[in-house]
């Protein structure tokens, strides 16, 4: 298909949602008095994690030159391209990750919220309760944009045994054209509005932000509150 016209992006507080047991405040924090000098302490500390530098020899398709190693929140964008689903998500497949997040806290919270609940129906239990971590993170380039296709294509069909073959295909098209990513609509919320980013570098200025718990009580529906 034809490559989607280019959008430039310009935003710097977009939301990821990530479970709290996988969020650590940085420990170096309390040592420095600015933001600015905790940067220079954490760039030092990322020099010496090995850790990361050992997960990525086993990738297939995620070569080591590309992780982060000097920026506070290394360790959950390195996470996000280095871990994956079977399945694959909606623009990326088995062997690579991306970083996916949304333009609004509201709809990071409806597509996590219908992940979770598919995993929650897999097993057949309504009763359920999660503290999710908001970490923002700024994105400033042009990505390839997908909002205006109409009728939508198969990527963006709610049904991921369809749309995520179709999207990864796409995404793995464009990624030969080294695109850094693609802005699509929620297909979890109406009007919301979502980006994935194929290379961990165009992940800036991560830092937290909100806590939302999801609640889940006998039924697939679940509400959400801020804590």
């Amino acid at each position: 298909m034809t490559a989607p016209p280019l959008f430039a992006v310009h935003q710097t507080d977009t939301v990821r949602l990530i479970p709290t047991a996988y969020y650590k405040p940085p420990v170096l924090k309390p040592l420095v008095d600015t933001d600015e000098e905790f940067e220079i302490l954490a760039a030092f500390e990322g020099l010496t994690n090995q850790r990361l530098s050992a997960e990525a020899a086993g990738l297939s398709d995620l070569e080591s030159r590309e992780l982060i190693f000097n920026a506070y929140g290394q360790t959950y964008i390195n996470a996000a391209f280095s871990y994956t689903r079977e399945e694959g998500n909606r623009f990326n497949d088995a062997g690579r990750g991306a970083w996916y997040a949304a333009f609004e806290d509201l709809t990071a919270i409806e597509e996590v919220g219908y992940h979770r609940t598919r995993e929650l129906t897999r097993i057949g239990v309504f009763d359920d309760e999660a503290i999710y971590q908001v970490l923002l993170a700024a994105f400033i380039g042009d990505f390839h944009d997908v909002r205006g296709f109409d009728p939508k294509t198969d990527f963006l069909g709610a049904d991921p045994s369809s749309a995520y073959p179709a999207g990864q295909m796409l995404a793995q098209s464009l990624r030969g054209q080294s695109s850094r990513g693609i802005v699509y609509s929620s297909v979890r919320r109406p009007n919301g509005t979502c980006l994935v980013a194929f290379q961990p570098h165009l992940v800036q200025n991560v830092r937290p932000g909100a806590k939302w718990k999801l609640t889940w009580s006998g039924k697939p529906e679940f509400t959400a509150t801020a804590v």
